[in-house]
């Protein structure tokens, strides 16, 4: 088990480095240039003036040294905690600005991969025992799975915020109120974290239900699920096997879903306005603060792939096999 740990560990940490290089490329290789863009709002006329200033923040960015020198200093600055200075909101550190807009993302991304993930499987198992269930979930399944992200949001924005106002379709909590620790406060940001957190939750639902359907009925025309059969073995113990043999796909699923699942969140934050990453993503891109944007990217990158690791963890502790094969390797 420490083997296999020790080198998935060595392949994420290659995974790493080289997702962290090129976060770091991105940016720098952008058109545009963002000290010229903030400067630009502090309206400088003086062409002299603008030189100097120009001279100055490319010095405190450290834009004025070559790339390999700047490449080195992220990685020094990344393993101190620091990842350097907005350009958008100035001087603001980029730590400081992320770790604000984490918690709303985090509230819509953790409820909706965990919720979907388990509503949706149960679905699935259900529908492959029952015609009437099977006949009315496959087909939503499908629609719902190629529904895009955003025009859900859209759609439910519009049906459920413009036309029927039960919830609010913009922000992560009412511009009137200071955030505190009051039942009023919670109520607020609650309404306005619906809307978000449905057209996710709804996208995600689909597959994992069709996922399920589809693997339940393989294992049950499985030749261990005839055979217990033969046995006369009860037909729901049969059905519990086939449900647990079809789980471990579930979740390699989950991993390889994470990433389409995170960027559905940055795309719904921005047509809800949610103060999340994704339209801090938004905001870094029109004013050209790739210290920001590089920033929000790593903590991504970093995000999802503790998230496989864990994951590939849970399917060794969950399937047999694998531990019975790691120590037939080890011997």
């Amino acid at each position: 088990m420490w083997r296999y740990i020790g080198r998935k560990l060595g392949i994420y940490g290659i995974t790493f480095v080289v997702a962290v290089t090129i976060n770091w490329m991105i940016p720098r290789f952008m058109p545009g240039d963002p000290v010229r863009s903030m400067l630009s709002r502090a309206s400088v006329s003086d062409p002299e003036a603008l030189e100097r200033m120009t001279a100055y923040y490319n010095e405190v960015f450290g834009l004025d040294t070559p790339l390999h020198q700047q490449y080195f200093a992220f990685w020094a600055g990344l393993f101190r905690g620091d990842l350097g200075v907005s350009v958008w909101l100035y001087p603001e550190p980029v730590v400081d600005i992320i770790l604000r807009h984490v918690p709303f993302t985090l509230g819509l991304l953790l409820p909706a991969i965990i919720l979907s993930w388990i509503i949706g499987n149960r679905l699935g198992a259900f529908a492959a025992r029952s015609k009437v269930l099977d006949n009315t979930v496959l087909p939503i399944g499908y629609i719902l799975t190629a529904t895009p992200y955003m025009w859900l949001a859209l759609l439910l924005a519009w049906a459920l915020g413009v036309v029927g106002g039960f919830f609010p379709t913009a922000g992560g909590y009412s511009f009137a109120l200071t955030p505190s620790w009051t039942w009023g406060f919670f109520t607020n940001l609650v309404s306005h974290w619906f809307l978000p957190f449905l057209s996710m939750f709804v996208v995600a639902l689909g597959g994992w239900a069709i996922g399920m359907r589809n693997m339940i009925i393989y294992e049950l025309e499985a030749d261990y699920s005839n055979y217990l059969q033969a046995l006369g073995a009860p037909r729901r113990l049969i059905r519990r096997y086939a449900f647990r043999n079809a789980m471990l796909p579930q979740i390699t699923g989950l991993a390889v879903q994470l990433g389409t699942i995170i960027a559905g969140a940055l795309l719904t934050e921005v047509v809800f306005n949610y103060p999340g990453l994704g339209t801090l993503i938004l905001n870094s891109l029109n004013n050209n603060d790739f210290f920001l944007l590089q920033g929000i990217f790593l903590f991504v990158v970093v995000g999802v792939l503790i998230a496989n690791f864990i994951i590939d963890i849970v399917y060794v502790l969950v399937d047999p096999r694998t531990r019975v094969r790691m120590t037939g390797g080890a011997s």
